[in-house]
């Protein structure tokens, strides 16, 4: 298993638009190994492949404390959807920017796990936000787009003083 480097916004190619996995085998079974180090290794609750400069439609996530419940979703797509929730949000391509965002508060989720079988879940409160946040990479969308213009331009400014204070 190996660390993955993370795309930091507003690198361009975190709006990539991710295509379908065409095949599950070892090689994307690998890709997930990695991804779950690299997310547990920052610590985040989830990682979208966008995220780590593979545009493909892959998410793992865990939201539990103890890394116990490990969820892989290949070809994602939420079928239904209700409430609503706001919940504040943080992001691995967005270091040290946190802001409140509205999400649906449950979401039903169809997608293939890590050996390509089809599965259906519902997802409430966390993990709900979890799913949405990291579908949206997967259409090329970053959280901070949910933002006011003036909590955008706040939120590059902190970001460009973190780049020069990690350039040394």
């Amino acid at each position: 298993m190996a660390l993955l480097p993370i795309l930091r916004f507003p690198d361009p190619r975190l709006r990539t638009v991710a295509k379908p996995v065409e095949r599950v085998d070892d090689e994307l079974r690998a890709l997930i190994d990695d991804m779950f180090e690299t997310m547990y290794h920052e610590p985040g609750i989830g990682l979208a492949a966008t995220q780590v400069d593979r545009h493909l439609r892959l998410i793992v996530m865990d939201v539990s404390d103890d890394k116990s419940r490990q969820k892989v979703l290949i070809n994602p797509e939420i079928v239904a959807s209700s409430g609503t929730q706001v919940c504040k949000e943080g992001c691995l391509s967005v270091p040290t920017v946190f802001a409140e965002v509205k999400r649906a508060e449950r979401v039903t989720v169809r997608a293939l796990d890590r050996d390509g079988a089809p599965y259906e879940f519902t997802a409430e409160g966390l993990e709900a936000v979890c799913v949405q946040h990291e579908m949206d990479h997967l259409d090329g969308k970053v959280f901070v787009d949910y933002l006011t213009p003036l909590k955008r331009e706040m939120a590059m400014k902190k970001l460009a003083k973190l780049a020069k204070v990690e350039q040394g």
